[in-house]
């Protein structure tokens, strides 16, 4: 007995059930559009976070570079600023602008920490910072966004007013003399529009209450709203910013004007934490 196959065809005209018709084809296209729209704010924030770690690590290998400078130094530390006490070296020179002498990589293997980092380049710039200039008409990377603690320096905007002789902080040229380094930052991603010498000034006196606290210098807020610092003993943290003055605070890149040494606002607790990890009073 012989078996018999049969194969139905559709009918002239009539829907095969494997297809799509064009509205099931446009739901389809809708619920792609709404998964995109709600997956990619959640890969944004992933990969501010992840250059965030980055910039972290990068901030941490600079500070282990400042400590291991000073236990090669007899205890001397590197300074933001020259012309100190002790022959302190200025961790670097060059003044970032929006000009090509801030495209300067002499200025990085120059750098007392040059040899102390590995001579990496990458490590004094935040891979989220996105600041260029032209050289001979080609846009190129400045060459760094960290600056380093006016304590490590004259601090003379820790009272709040511009006076290398303030009495009231501390300020430090040997590593002994760190009162908790746990508590002292040493670096600091500042904002592409507030950055320029070396060195990174913030007020303590005042810090205390909003009506008093004052923003000189910016703190970045790449990592969504956050900014990285490096500690003395050579920790390094991602410190995500409360009020919206440094939170939202807007990244012109040079084409804009970003006003400093001005009143924090809503930033005043931010203004006090950094403050607290600053320095202590005299």
């Amino acid at each position: 007995m012989s078996a018999v196959f049969s194969h139905r065809f559709p009918r002239r005209g009539a829907r095969s059930s494997g297809a799509f018709t064009l509205i099931e084809l446009l739901v389809v296209i809708a619920i792609i559009a709404i998964l995109a729209g709600m997956l990619l704010p959640a890969l944004s924030k992933a990969k501010a976070k992840a250059t965030g770690i980055t910039c972290m690590n990068n901030l941490k290998q600079l500070s282990l570079g400042f400590i291991m400078y000073t236990e090669d130094w007899n205890d001397i530390l590197l300074a933001c600023q020259d012309g100190l006490p002790f022959n302190r070296q200025n961790w670097i020179q060059g003044n970032l602008a929006w000009d090509a002498g801030s495209a300067n990589i002499a200025y990085l293997s120059n750098s007392p920490l040059w040899e102390y980092v590995g001579q990496s380049r990458e490590i004094f710039k935040c891979p989220a910072d996105r600041a260029q200039v032209t050289v001979n008409g080609q846009r190129v990377p400045r060459i760094r966004s960290n600056s380093m603690s006016q304590v490590f320096g004259y601090g003379e905007w820790l009272d709040k007013a511009n006076n290398r002789n303030q009495t009231r902080w501390q300020t430090y040229a040997k590593g002994s003399g760190i009162v908790s380094p746990t508590q002292t930052f040493v670096f600091v991603d500042e904002h592409p529009d507030s950055i320029n010498d070396a060195a990174f000034a913030n007020a303590c006196t005042g810090a205390e209450a909003q009506a008093t606290a004052q923003i000189i210098d910016f703190p970045a807020n790449y990592h969504n709203g956050a900014c990285g610092f490096s500690f003395a003993d050579g920790h390094s943290a991602i410190k995500k910013w409360v009020g919206g003055k440094l939170r939202n605070a807007p990244l012109y890149y040079g084409k804009g004007t970003l006003a400093l040494n001005v009143p924090a606002g809503d930033s005043w607790v931010d203004v006090l934490w950094m403050k607290e990890n600053t320095t202590v009073p005299r």
